[in-house]
């Protein structure tokens, strides 16, 4: 099992930033992939943004190249989203997901394992 637990969401105005953090923990060998996803009122989820842990390398969605970058930091098991430039439209509920394999790129909901409970992002005008 992998654990992971969000924090770091909050309310903030456009043109903002906030940065996200994961705390990772039980069969961390397990997230060779971790991911970040959003989900907004009436949407699907779908991905921000994703890392492969192995290799380092970074994929985003459209709308969050430029804006955001994940990163992680292994000696802390901690996965970050920071994001810059917020929108409106950014409010969502945001989550942490990790996959035992790479996912195609960010990736779809289904090609992640484990999840974390969420932390809001509030972006006003």
């Amino acid at each position: 099992q992998v654990h992971l637990v969000e924090s770091g969401g909050g309310s903030v105005q456009a043109g903002g930033s906030l940065l996200l953090s994961c705390a990772v923990s039980g069969d961390t060998y397990r997230s060779n992939c971790m991911g970040w996803f959003r989900h907004r009122p009436g949407k699907e989820r779908e991905g921000v943004a994703a890392i492969y842990s192995g290799t380092g390398v970074t994929y985003y969605g459209d709308y969050a190249k430029g804006r955001f970058t994940i990163s992680q930091d292994n000696a802390k098991n901690t996965l970050y989203l920071q994001m810059n430039s917020l929108k409106p439209e950014d409010t969502a509920m945001y989550y942490c997901a990790a996959a035992v394999r790479e996912a195609s790129g960010v990736g779809y909901p289904y090609e992640y394992h484990y999840w974390g409970q969420g932390t809001q992002v509030t972006v006003s005008s």
